[in-house]
């Protein structure tokens, strides 16, 4: 008996004058275009009375009869049918599910024991081997595809723990839930996405590895939900730019680029401008991985990063908490109330203090804080890097700026060390992030 399933849902339709109001009106224009799930027909909206339906996959985990899946395929659904290889068919109860992830863990009473699926280890899958996907593929039942891993830790943007595993394996809708096989017959990744313009398989599908989800289906195994760190800090990649700019030898890293006033981070003596190298002495190359490894993390248990602080290598420790996703924004401090002064040229902007006529003008905020940028030149570094007029210049490096007296004298040290570009800060609308400058004109 094979260890993978089908996966057939339905779920109580909407009254009718609600589906009608709350029907897609140009299903084109959607993220389906682009990344499509795989669910089978879910038959046509704004009919009342009937039950949609849907198709996946999944795979046994435990001959108790646990078997995982992707959450999307059993999202909303108040029956769960299961379908063995043998036609045994079964209903299933939804231990837990991760939507962040989009993994689902299902369980069914069988008569006798099932067989189960081994863990791989998708760490130590490689460019170009082969692998197996297999799944129900429009509702058609057990079948299998071959192809090559395509790319690994691939990011597609639908979450912060993006790391797929890319694959040239012929998958459609209906496979998604269904596992990706090494050559060794082990499972190393859940097929869960595929790139297709015209809804086919075109040969770019995308499998979460079982690195990422194997964590997370143990926690829903034991208690039904899934626990994440947090430390409060929002984080952006680090460019060579960048890294210039502040002294580093290379691209690599997380650059902070604000924190939470009450969190982990600000405890732990973190600051934004800072950049995080390693994470419970584990090297950072890529901003991406952080998030990971910090959701990986436990609440209360101590963890030593390393950052690069002023040229400089320091290590600090400070205590993860369990995230929170109802937790409120925090507010930004209350600003200084400068002189008005007059516009001033630097960095190829115009830039002022923050007055109250430039805050009425560009409609700022009464908690804005630093120094309003009044003008971006067409074709200057400021319009390519994204400024625009109304921008808030509010640090150099990680230092708070108030004044362009403040800026010049960042832009002097940093000629006086060699640099050729400047790390600034800026904020538009409450978000913030980090832009490099070049200082050899200003």
């Amino acid at each position: 008996m094979s260890v993978v399933v089908n996966i057939s849902t339905t779920t109580a339709p909407l009254p009718a004058k609600a589906t009608q109001d709350t029907a897609p009106q140009s299903p084109s224009a959607s993220l389906d275009d682009l990344f499509r799930d795989f669910f089978g027909d879910k038959g046509a909206p704004g009919q009342p009375g009937q039950r949609a339906a849907s198709l996946g996959s999944g795979f046994i985990i435990d001959p108790s009869g646990l078997i995982v899946t992707n959450a999307h395929v059993v999202a909303n659904a108040d029956q769960i049918t299961v379908t063995l290889s043998d036609d045994t068919v079964l209903q299933a109860q939804v231990i837990g599910r991760d939507s962040v992830t989009d993994l689902a863990l299902l369980k069914v009473d069988a008569k006798t024991p099932l067989p189960a699926a081994s863990w791989g280890d998708s760490s130590k899958a490689k460019v170009g081997d082969w692998v197996l996907a297999i799944g129900n593929p429009f509702g058609l039942g057990g079948t299998v595809t071959a192809g090559i891993i395509s790319a690994t830790a691939r990011d597609i943007h639908s979450g912060p723990y993006d790391d797929y595993l890319q694959t040239d394996a012929s998958i459609n809708r209906g496979n998604s839930g269904g596992p990706m096989f090494n050559l060794q017959g082990e499972v190393i990744g859940i097929n869960t996405a595929i790139y297709s313009p015209s809804g086919g398989s075109i040969g770019i599908g995308f499998a979460i590895p079982t690195a990422l989800a194997q964590p997370i289906i143990d926690q829903l195994k034991t208690t039904g939900k899934v626990e994440r760190g947090w430390i409060g800090a929002r984080i952006q990649p680090v460019t060579d730019e960048i890294a210039e700019s502040v002294g580093l030898d290379k691209a690599r890293g997380a650059l902070i680029a604000s924190i939470d006033p009450v969190s982990p981070a600000t405890q732990g003596g973190l600051k934004p401008g800072d950049v995080i190298l390693s994470y419970d002495g584990k090297p950072i190359d890529r901003s991406r991985q952080l998030p990971r490894m910090v959701a990986d993390s436990a609440p209360d248990k101590p963890v030593k990063v390393t950052i690069w602080r002023d040229g400089k290598e320091i290590e600090q420790t400070l205590t993860v908490v369990a995230y929170d996703p109802n937790r409120p924004q925090p507010q930004p401090p209350a600003p200084e109330q400068p002189k008005p002064p007059p516009t001033v040229d630097m960095l190829g902007l115009k830039i002022a203090r923050l007055t109250p006529e430039w805050r009425k003008y560009f409609g700022l905020p009464d908690n804005a804080r630093g120094i309003v940028i009044t003008d971006v030149p067409q074709n200057s570094p400021g319009s390519a890097q994204g400024l625009r007029a109304g921008d808030l210049l509010v640090g150099a490096g990680e230092t708070p700026v108030n004044t362009p007296d403040d800026v010049l004298q960042h832009i002097a040290a940093a000629k006086h060390a060699g640099r050729k570009n400047m790390l600034i800060r800026v904020e538009r609308d409450g978000n913030y992030r980090f832009i490099t400058m070049p200082i050899a004109e200003s």
